[in-house]
């Protein structure tokens, strides 16, 4: 999902595209933005500070804490 609006494209904070390329290992990628028929409306190079990950599956429980031996 975008971070912040880019008006350039017409694209706005929040929303989702699908990462279709990472390029300059991995200081860039190249996002593309579909319609619910899933066609292509935008194709885009952006940093990684303008996008982030959405994770739609539960997240994983955390750690229990290692005891000490004693």
């Amino acid at each position: 999902a975008l971070t912040a609006d880019i008006p350039d494209y017409s694209l706005h904070r929040g929303q989702v595209g699908t990462v279709v390329d990472i390029l300059a290992d991995g200081q860039a990628f190249e996002v593309e933005f579909s319609d619910r028929q899933g066609h292509t409306y935008e194709s885009v190079g952006l940093r990684p500070d303008q996008i982030m990950a959405l994770h739609f599956e539960p997240a994983s429980p955390p750690a229990k804490p290692v005891a000490e031996p004693a």
